[in-house]
């Protein structure tokens, strides 16, 4: 996409390298960053400016959430009474049977959409929701899947979409990073840096995190501040560590690397003037933090991660991410699905209001779902020995359900579904892929054109694959 952009770029660094000391690697820091994230011309009128992605680790159940299925209700307890594939495995299969839905369902909105009563807060913005029932990956391990799900690749390490959605549009405000991931989960299945990495994409354009999971409370940016040292001083600091990259530079050449860091040394200074402000949830008022169900045992941690969510989006942030994990139930699903609904539901139905009544919401794509679903019968971890109301369900990439809201999508619809079962995705088919490519066009990125060269080849975030859903689309 930019090819013309990093030709001025690198002309723009030869003229000042070979101008030494009148410049200076000052000018080259500031005028790295502002390059790199500064706004750019979208490929056409985007719907949306930006994206909060709520992210669901672990395999969020959609039959007993958001897709009904009276057959499959109708035969709980029964055999299977659809084929496996010849080489499916997993752990219990041959005692599995048909596990209807463990909540009840009931009718919301103007066009009483089904929804599972576990969500009342949810059911009560329905009317501003896109559900794609269809979904479908590729992968039914958690590691690859949440890579597929971030990246576009399950295997291999690629930058993710937050990355690519900086790199294609820059940011609105230059005292923040333009995409961060607030208490990300590290470590565990698939929990790792690469989700919200750029891979071979500049350095600067790599997620910010912002604390740690579950301690939303005490999140904050790492080593913002430091009291020990004045700001004059770390001006000076800077301006050192400037002409010394300088230095390395004349001798050595363009280094991206190098270039990225120096410019998120400049980020970081001017983000201690502001980040503080956006991060500090106090200056909300006690209805608004009410709203998102701050102070409530079950739900301040991830209402403070939404609250925190709507403040970045609104102070110009690009791409936002939030994670909420334990979602993978293969046991005891009765008891834990209900726990992580409780925690989730007035969070995000206030951030869906919160953004609405703001004016943000018709701009501002909202994004939940995880790498993938469950499956429509049982598991039993320990071979046959738990009773039935202590089994919960295995992966299925096949057919599960994600959620959009806002920035373009047409709100109070379903798209897509699975079989009578929930097993298989049957129409209004949506591959990761495809859903990568809505959410870039609605941001007004063609995905087939926002391309990087790298080790002699163009990638992009959709591979050789990805379609735009337009059914979906206002």
């Amino acid at each position: 996409m930019h090819k013309l952009h990093s030709v001025v770029a690198n002309s723009r660094r030869e003229f000042l390298r070979k101008a030494g000391c009148g410049f200076g690697m000052l000018a080259i820091n500031s005028m790295l960053a502002s390059e790199s994230l500064a706004l750019r011309v979208p490929h056409h009128k985007p719907k949306a400016k930006r994206v909060i992605f709520l992210f669901m680790q672990g395999g969020p159940s959609q039959m007993d959430m958001f897709e009904y299925k009276p057959e499959l209700e109708k035969r709980n307890g029964q055999p299977l009474s659809f084929k496996l594939p010849q080489n499916y495995e997993a752990p219990g299969i041959r005692d599995s049977r048909l596990f209807g839905p463990i909540s009840k369902f009931v009718r919301k909105g103007k066009r009483g959409m089904l929804i599972t009563d576990m969500l009342p807060n949810l059911g009560g913005v329905v009317d501003d929701l896109c559900f794609l029932h269809g979904m479908h990956a590729d992968s039914e391990a958690h590691a690859p899947a949440i890579r597929q799900l971030h990246t576009g690749h399950s295997i291999q390490v690629r930058p993710s979409m937050g990355s690519w959605a900086l790199y294609g549009l820059g940011t609105e405000n230059q005292n923040l990073p333009g995409f961060v991931t607030i208490c990300p989960v590290l470590g565990g299945d698939g929990g790792t840096p690469q989700l919200f990495g750029s891979a071979f994409l500049p350095a600067i354009y790599q997620g910010t995190p912002i604390g740690k999971s579950g301690e939303a409370k005490n999140a904050r940016i790492d080593y913002l501040s430091d009291a020990g040292i004045k700001t004059s001083e770390q001006r000076k600091q800077l301006d050192f560590l400037a002409q010394v990259n300088q230095s390395h530079i004349a001798d050595s050449g363009a280094d991206s690397e190098l270039e990225g860091r120096a410019a998120s040394f400049e980020l970081a200074f001017r983000m201690q003037m502001e980040a503080p402000r956006v991060l500090d949830l106090a200056s909300e008022s006690d209805e608004t933090r009410a709203l998102y169900g701050i102070g409530e045992k079950e739900t301040d941690d991830f209402g403070r991660q939404c609250l925190m969510a709507r403040r970045m989006a609104e102070a110009g942030v690009r791409f936002v991410q939030i994670t909420d994990g334990g979602w993978d139930h293969h046991g005891k699903l009765r008891q834990s699905l209900p726990v992580r609904c409780r925690a989730v539901d007035k969070p995000m139905a206030g951030l869906i209001t919160d953004l609405k009544r703001r004016g943000l919401l018709d701009d501002t794509l909202v994004l939940w779902g995880g790498e993938f679903g469950r499956t429509p019968f049982d598991q039993d971890l320990s071979q046959g020995k738990a009773p039935i109301e202590d089994r919960g369900r295995e992966h299925n990439p096949r057919g599960f359900t994600m959620f959009m809201a806002g920035g373009g999508v047409r709100p109070g619809i379903s798209h897509g579904e699975t079989d009578e079962f929930g097993w298989d995705a049957v129409s209004g088919k949506v591959h990761i892929h495809d859903l990568h490519a809505t959410m870039l066009h609605l941001l007004g990125l063609d995905h087939e054109k926002l391309t990087y060269r790298y080790t002699g080849r163009d990638f992009r975030l959709t591979d050789v694959f990805g379609r735009v859903v337009k059914e979906v689309l206002v």
